[in-house]
């Protein structure tokens, strides 16, 4: 036999070996969701009242806390506002590990629920002490959400994503301006502060806000 007829019996042979079988006993594994397919399915949340994603680069979903606010309140993630998260996340895959993080253990995301810290917590300060991993989200209140909003955008377009927030969700105005004052750099959004007011008071004056009531 010459080489060359050797070499093509020994290519037809492997042609037409039978595909190699799993071990028996073995499980075909199941593909976890990719992390974009994740975020997607992430959008039904928008159709919940007390719930909106903020922000999908910077990955922000915000709760909604109240229609009005005094300067002084606790700017916190409630338990009903904890709960009700939880009650969306749950059928998207997600599962309360901590009681400050609910996570999807296939896709490897979890959602980030910053801890209460002082009374006199700036609401700046949420996501500064709070770290997460790139593709984790924060679960944030709406005043929370707005800081972070001011502390990521220039002026202008922080003012614009704003006024598309306090639609969904007002916020504590008065609490941010005051811990404003003690940074520079949020200053120069300043200005905006008043006409967010006059935004913010006809929205919770109309439909669909007047009717929504704080979680309980």
């Amino acid at each position: 036999m010459t080489t060359r007829s050797f070499i093509r019996r020994i290519t037809s042979a492997l042609a037409s070996a039978p595909a190699a079988r799993p071990a028996s006993g073995a499980k075909a594994s199941t593909a976890a969701p990719s992390l974009t397919k994740l975020k997607d399915s992430l959008r039904v949340l928008d159709q919940d009242p007390y719930l909106y994603v903020v922000d999908w680069d910077l990955q922000i979903i915000s709760v909604f806390d109240d229609l009005r606010y005094d300067r002084a309140d606790v700017d916190a993630l409630a338990g009903p506002m904890r709960s009700h998260v939880m009650q969306k996340l749950k059928p998207l895959g997600f599962e309360q590990i901590t009681g400050h993080v609910i996570a999807h253990t296939t896709a490897d995301m979890q959602m980030v629920m910053p801890k209460f810290r002082a009374l006199g917590e700036s609401p700046f300060n949420a996501t500064h002490f709070t770290k997460r991993r790139p593709q984790d989200f924060y679960i944030l209140t709406p005043t929370q959400s707005a800081c972070v909003l001011i502390d990521s955008y220039p002026p202008e377009e922080a003012q614009e994503r704003l006024l598309t927030l306090i639609k969904q969700q007002p916020i504590n105005i008065y609490r941010i301006l005051d811990y404003m004052a003690r940074d520079d750099r949020r200053m120069a959004f300043k200005p905006a502060l008043g006409h967010l007011k006059f935004v913010q008071r006809q929205a919770v004056r109309s439909e669909p806000l007047c009717r929504r009531r704080a979680l309980r």
